[in-house]
């Protein structure tokens, strides 16, 4: 964060400030009490079951310099009293993005969609922090909360502010691309995820557009040209469209095209070959998945469009290891398990078309090669969709000649009754109700070579079944994550 004083914090927010008015804020924006550190500024957010406020005390032992609440506390530090904590949390960030910005060299890009903002976001990481000081989120901090708390971490030095962008409802994008002003905006996929809240995928499809709606002229709106619902986006800004090349070639012929073509999946990674602009140039992702091609030809025509070009960029990307803790996460396995088996643990979250995209990436790995297991559990937030997209997925499961289906979980059950009615399957699918019954069943029938894929919603907790097959012992600051 770039240094401000309370009393400018104060003037900035409309608040009143109560104590040293020359107290410097040097560190960041913090909405967390345990995570805040020297020179930070506590922001006290109101919760559902607890207020922020009553966590002041221990922020300012853990070196909160000023805190920032709805109402006056006692703390041994200066206060700014404000009538809401989020808004001047959103306020607070607006300012400092722009003045930094105001200094000629700051480029905002931010994504959103469906599916894959996390792996993109840090396919940007690695490909604009060889190029600039750059501040993406940590983890999955894409809402109304996280996205300040990222743009609040840049200091004059920044060159590349890269911003994640959920949404629980239509206009939950238009809010944070108001608050951020992208020079650049993605929109990587609509599909089914958290359909339960939005009702409808014609509804996710407009909360989805909001991020390149308003975009001007002199921005850069970075498009699937392979998804209908997201090459239809109105927007004003210059399209940069990206896809398959089989599929988009004919959609988007232009040179402004990010095209992929002869895709090839190991368990070394997904290599093909980019065409952009008349050039070709071959690419070796170290991450698994054809659908990480997608992203990664979106991260790099965001890339392009704020000044690195693919032969800095591509370097930059084949040097990422994964795409992120429990997302395609290539392990060994354990001690307890026959040798040579690969566990790919793919369980932080799960909507239909990601767990697709993972069955169909196990199937490309072992066809003729290995046995594929799948265990895969409860995908959420489908609402009244659940039942029939879990159907589809056992389904799927035995079109694409999976070997064992393990189901996991009450909730799951329908993918277990879909796998039994699309094929002749008895025991290549298994229903269990817990983890550890997954576990065991797992262990028993495995053979040497297998590969285990282990999908699901956060929710379901099987990502620590994943690592528990690898032989990872879970640190502790991982047991809630």
């Amino acid at each position: 964060m770039i240094r401000l004083t309370a009393r400018e914090i104060a003037g900035l927010l409309g608040g009143t400030l109560f104590g040293d008015p020359e107290a410097v804020v040097i560190g960041d924006a913090q909405t967390d009490s345990r995570l805040v550190g020297p020179g930070d500024v506590f922001f006290a957010m109101p919760g559902a079951t607890t207020d922020g406020a009553r966590f002041a005390p221990s922020a300012v032992e853990a070196g909160a310099v000023l805190v920032v609440a709805e109402r006056r506390v006692d703390v041994d530090a200066p206060i700014v009293v404000v009538p809401s904590a989020l808004d001047a949390l959103s306020a607070l960030a607006r300012e400092v993005v722009a003045r930094v910005r105001a200094l000629g060299r700051l480029r905002v890009v931010a994504v959103t969609g469906s599916n894959g903002k996390t792996t993109t976001k840090n396919m940007l990481r690695a490909i604009l922090s060889s190029a600039g000081e750059t501040v993406a989120p940590e983890g999955s901090f894409n809402n109304e909360v996280g996205a300040p708390i990222t743009m609040l971490r840049v200091t004059e030095d920044t060159a590349f502010l890269v911003i994640e962008m959920g949404a629980d409802a239509v206009g939950d994008v238009a809010k944070l691309v108001a608050l951020a002003v992208p020079d650049v905006g993605i929109v990587l996929k609509v599909g089914t995820a958290h359909i339960g809240k939005f009702g409808s995928q014609e509804a996710i499809a407009v909360a989805k557009g909001e991020m390149v709606r308003d975009l001007p002229a002199s921005a850069v709106a970075v498009l699937n040209a392979d998804d209908p619902n997201v090459a239809a986006m109105p927007t004003a800004a210059q399209v940069r469209p990206f896809g398959l090349v089989d599929r988009a070639a004919a959609a988007a012929p232009d040179p402004a095209a990010w095209l992929a073509a002869d895709v090839r999946i190991s368990l070394g990674g997904t290599a093909f070959t980019l065409l952009h602009g008349g050039e070709r140039q071959e690419v070796r992702l170290r991450i698994l998945g054809e659908h990480h091609v997608m992203n990664a030809l979106a991260a790099l025509a965001a890339a392009d469009a704020v000044g690195v070009a693919p032969a800095e960029a591509v370097p930059a990307l084949e040097g990422m290891v994964r795409a992120e803790r429990w997302r395609m996460e290539l392990l060994g396995g354990g001690p307890e398990l026959p040798g040579d088996v690969t566990v790919i643990n793919d369980a932080y979250n799960a909507s239909p078309e990601s767990t697709a995209a993972a069955l169909r990436t196990l199937a490309e790995l072992t066809r003729g090669r290995a046995r594929a297991i799948a265990v895969i559990g409860e995908m959420a937030e489908l609402g009244e969709f659940a039942t029939e997209a879990h159907d589809r997925i056992g389904r799927l499961a035995v079109r694409l000649n999976v070997d064992h289906l393990v189901v996991v979980g009450e909730r799951a059950r329908a993918m277990h009754l879909g796998a039994q009615h699309e094929g002749s399957w008895g025991s290549e699918v298994e229903f269990v109700e817990t983890a550890d019954a997954a576990y065991d069943a797992v262990r028993a029938l495995l053979r040497a070579g297998d590969v285990v894929l282990v999908k699901s919603s956060k929710s379901a907790g099987l990502r620590h079944l994943g690592d528990r097959l690898a032989g990872i012992e879970l640190p502790e600051s991982e047991a809630n994550a």
